[in-house]
């Protein structure tokens, strides 16, 4: 029975274990169908307005990669199903041997039933009781014999029950796994379809190669005169900002010099004021040690006189005089502690004005120096906030779109002989999308290309952002941007494809933009 329990458990432990990952795996495809079609969306839009584009047959090797995904999750998909048509055929197995069981055991009961039929004439067997007491006992056990019966009767029908059950469900799952090969295969079928469409692709990318690459070799060239351009004005920049830093240190420094001579000034009279007034507050300092000195001596004088006066009234009878002498004395003695407190009091005092008057000379000289740099305009340099936000900056158009061309020294996707260098990235976007600035700068170029493009670039700092292939531009040169601003309407590149380069460079030195948008 045990054994029975444990191998129930562990099938339906391992059923929904399973059944899970096959909701996770039609998720997965639901969410992959989604971008397949997205992609066929724009592969509808993109057709239209291009030629050859890398970008069109990215998206068409994206699709397929998403394509084969989906098949490869169908085909764990299928593999759950079998496997849970397999442990479905195991249970119904299993619940047909218990159901024989319960069937040769209730055809038991009905045996003994009909052999003791004598017995279960129950008004027969009741009355034949020998007292009451037997009587009841004889109620009883035809009661609990007739539930047994129907006990038995009800197992057989849930074993029964269950079995239709377990049965049907094995049927289901028959028939998902038959549904799942016919998608299956016309997934497979899309898959070729599309395969074929990428290397008819691929072939009309040939057969046009030798337009085609003297077109991207004249797009190289462009981009390289546009490079040396970008270099030179950055460089003019780095240079205008290293004079005005020069400038701006020199007359920091010249502002410096002034503001620390006025505050020497200032410092030297606090100095010479304090000073007078530490003298004033040190004679009377030592006028007050004097005065507790003198106050504490008499004090303790008056304190022994006291004490003798008191030896001498212990030794002999006082008379009413030396009563009197007694009371003067501790009164005297009182009043010399009295001044001695006030004189401790005010040395104290004393102490205590010449510390605060050491403090406030501090602070008034730290004021006046502080005072003298702002009445100068002194100020400090801030942090440059642009590298601060790597990794956070803003997407560089107002439109998803898709990377064609990452950082670096790429293959060309299809024509292996041709290498390209790219200073920044590519993003296939929809026709109408607008570049837009990914951090607050100052415009500091647009310039105008052979190809009537335009490029725009951006200081942020030491850091610039440049965003070429703009059919149109929003902004001019010396204009303050937001992060967002539009900057211009990203053109069609050579191929037709409506395509944005971007460029983010620390300096003279271009870097990988996909470390410093978020996207």
């Amino acid at each position: 029975m045990i054994k029975k329990f444990s191998f129930l458990i562990g099938v339906l432990m391992f059923g929904l274990h399973q059944g899970q990952k096959k909701e996770q795996l039609q998720k997965q495809n639901a969410e992959l169908k989604k971008q397949i079609a997205q992609i066929n969306t724009d592969l509808a839009k993109t057709r239209s307005e291009s030629k050859l584009s890398i970008a069109y047959l990215t998206s068409v090797n994206q699709k397929l990669v998403l394509r084969e995904k989906v098949y490869n999750n169908t085909q764990k998909e299928k593999r759950f199903i079998e496997d849970d048509i397999y442990l479905r055929q195991l249970e119904i197995n299993r619940q047909n041997k218990e159901l024989a069981v319960l069937r040769k055991n209730y055809a038991e009961v009905l045996v003994n039933a009909y052999k003791n039929k004598g017995v279960q004439n129950k008004v027969t067997f009741i009355l034949s009781s020998k007292n009451m007491g037997e009587a009841l006992r004889r109620v009883q056990y035809l009661k609990q014999y007739s539930d047994y019966q129907d006990k038995k009767a009800a197992e057989i029908s849930d074993a029964a029950n269950k079995i239709k059950k377990t049965i049907a469900q094995r049927q289901n799952s028959v028939k998902e796994k038959e549904n799942l090969l016919v998608n299956q295969q016309k997934d497979l079928a899309t898959i070729n379809a599309e395969r074929a469409q990428k290397e008819q692709l691929v072939a009309d990318f040939k057969k046009n190669e030798s337009k085609l690459t003297a077109e991207l070799k004249q797009k190289q060239t462009q981009s390289k005169v546009l490079e040396g351009q970008i270099r030179a004005i950055i460089a003019e920049e780095i240079r205008i900002a290293k004079a005005e830093e020069e400038a701006r240190r020199k007359a920091e420094a010249e502002k410096i010099r002034l503001a620390k001579l006025a505050a020497e000034r200032e410092k030297a009279r606090i100095e010479a004021e304090a000073k007078a007034r530490a003298e004033a507050l040190e004679r009377e300092r030592r006028i007050a040690e004097a005065e507790a000195k003198k106050a504490a001596e008499l004090a303790a004088k008056r304190a022994e006189e006291e004490r003798k006066r008191n030896e001498e009234a212990a030794r002999a009878e006082a008379s009413a005089r030396d009563e009197a002498r007694k009371l003067a004395a501790k009164k005297a003695s009182d009043e010399a502690a009295v001044k001695a407190k006030e004189a401790a009091d005010k040395l104290a005092a004393a102490r205590a004005a010449e510390a605060a008057l050491a403090k406030r000379k501090e602070d008034d000289k730290k004021a006046a120096e502080s005072k003298a740099m702002t009445n100068y305009g002194v100020s400090t340099a801030s942090g440059n906030s642009f590298a601060e936000n790597r990794g956070r900056l803003g997407y560089p158009a107002d439109r998803a779109g898709q990377i064609t061309h990452r950082f670096g020294r790429q293959p060309h996707p299809v024509f292996k002989n041709i290498t390209e260098e790219n200073n920044g990235i590519k993003i296939s976007v929809p026709a109408g999308t607008r570049a837009k600035c990914v951090f607050p700068g100052t415009v500091s170029s647009v310039l105008a290309n052979n190809d009537g493009t335009k490029t725009v670039i951006i200081k942020h700092g030491t850091y610039f952002t440049i965003y070429s292939n703009l059919g149109g531009v929003s902004v001019s040169k010396g204009q303050q941007v937001s992060s967002g601003t539009p900057v211009g309407t990203v053109a069609q590149d050579f191929d037709g494809a409506y395509t944005l380069d971007f460029q983010v460079w620390s300096g003279s030195t271009p870097v990988d933009p996909l470390g410093w948008i978020s996207y």
